[in-house]
């Protein structure tokens, strides 16, 4: 049978529960003998299994101290909190947050005509696509820009008659595109002048294929489409050629630190080793496996045992990543395999000033310099890194503000806004 965390006299020094190494070991070696799918499943449970005893029993706790800490964000918050602390993140980012608001603060304001509609799906659906959308409508709207969500179960030819858009913006996914009346939207098209833009996306990341999903984009008037991903890896990958010989334009909206949610706070003690902050993946058991076991930390995303109730909130991440030594991540095998892009969690951990550990996805190299980060090419590197910050503050410390500084200089969602609109206005040029 598995092992369980039962109160014994043989308790685990390490996780504080009944010694699982035995057990883990004997379960560990049948996994061979099972067929693909029911081994993918034990390996699972195997790892949520040595998943450190306090990281699961204090869930619940740190999501709630979280929360009542962000009804007090008042405190948090304040300008004499930020001054007084004795982190240097922590004054840091709330200077470095102040000043790039000041920047970027309504700076297309009344100076175009652009009325931009987004829509953007349940988190529930996909919390990549609401952070992403979300992320660009709330810059764009800071910037000035007249900005309206398009709710999943919104009336969109309501919404767009009220609104009187100029864009719209929606995935080139078919569970998206079902949800709006295209129908409504040639109505409005036919006495109004509106552009159509479509994200960008490829066979080979699970859609459909690209000549179909074209030929429904010219029967339904797109007239662009945009990527989330690095300029350079669309422009030279091949498959995406067939959107260029098409006659289409590719815009670009690279992820980046949305600082309206993700930055650090005051106040607050660095009391958990860890914070991950992630959907499940493959890659946490492969970096991770020794780490989990043996500190306590934080752990919340979609797919995760101990976690079924999990819920996004942006706000309240921000007082989790406060607590944390240490920011864990880790990137899909595409990134780390095509200088594609780095996930928001990088941006995000930098933003919030928590030292990050990071595997090596092939485009980190070109955003972030050698003393920002710390990168490991293997596990062995990520459990060395984390123990040298755990035994090494100060160290974790200076590689953080390095990060820190680089994120609000040129990665926020501001910048990536603002370059929005400038390939925006260019589309008829």
């Amino acid at each position: 049978m598995f092992w369980q965390a039962k109160s014994s006299g043989n308790a685990d020094p390490v996780s504080g529960l009944d010694r699982p190494d035995k057990y883990i070991q004997r379960a560990a070696s049948r996994i061979r003998l099972l067929p693909s799918g029911l081994k993918r499943s034990w390996e699972k449970f195997l790892f949520d299994s040595t998943i450190h005893g306090l990281t699961r029993k204090n869930h619940g706790r740190i999501l709630f101290e979280a929360e009542r800490a962000l009804e007090n964000r008042a405190v948090h918050e304040a300008d004499d909190a930020y001054a007084t602390s004795f982190d240097p993140l922590v004054r840091q980012g709330h200077r470095l947050k102040r000043q790039v608001e000041q920047d970027f603060r309504n700076r297309y304001a009344g100076i175009a005509s652009w009325r931009i509609m987004i829509h953007v799906p349940d988190p529930a659906f996909s919390p990549a696509g609401y952070s992403l959308f979300t992320n660009l409508a709330e810059s764009l709207g800071f910037l000035g820009v007249p900005t309206h969500i398009l709710g999943w179960n919104d009336n969109a030819g309501e919404a767009i008659n009220q609104f009187r858009p100029t864009v719209l913006l929606s995935s080139d996914h078919a569970d998206y595109l079902e949800r709006i009346d295209w129908g409504a939207v040639s109505m409005y098209r036919a006495a109004n002048q509106m552009k159509i833009g479509l994200t960008a996306s490829l066979a080979e990341y699970g859609n459909t294929l690209l000549d179909y999903r074209l030929r429904w984009a010219r029967t339904h008037g797109v007239d662009f489409f945009f990527s989330f991903r690095d300029e350079s890896y669309v422009t030279k990958r091949e498959e995406y050629r067939l959107f260029f010989d098409s006659g289409y334009k590719l815009l670009h909206i690279p992820f980046g630190a949305n600082i309206l949610h993700y930055y650090p706070v005051a106040g607050i003690d660095r009391d958990i080793d860890f914070a991950l902050l992630a959907s499940r993946k493959k890659e946490h058991e492969l970096f991770m496996k020794d780490l989990v076991r043996r500190s306590f930390g934080f752990i919340d995303g979609p797919g995760w045992r101990h976690a079924p109730l999990f819920q996004f909130n942006r706000d309240r991440d921000r007082y989790i990543y406060a607590r944390a030594k240490v920011g864990l991540n880790v990137h899909l095998p595409e990134q780390i395999d095509w200088a594609c892009e780095v996930n928001e969690r990088t941006y995000q951990l930098a933003a919030c000033g928590v030292p990050q550990i990071v595997d090596h996805p092939k485009l980190l190299d070109q955003l972030f310099s050698t003393d920002a980060l710390f990168v490991a090419d293997t596990p062995k590197q990520y459990s060395e890194h984390f123990a040298m910050i755990i035994n090494d503050p100060a160290a974790g410390q200076e590689r953080a503000l390095n990060a820190q500084m680089e994120v609000f200089s040129r990665h926020t969602t501001f910048h990536r806004a603002d370059s929005f609109m400038l390939q925006l206005m260019g589309l008829d040029s």
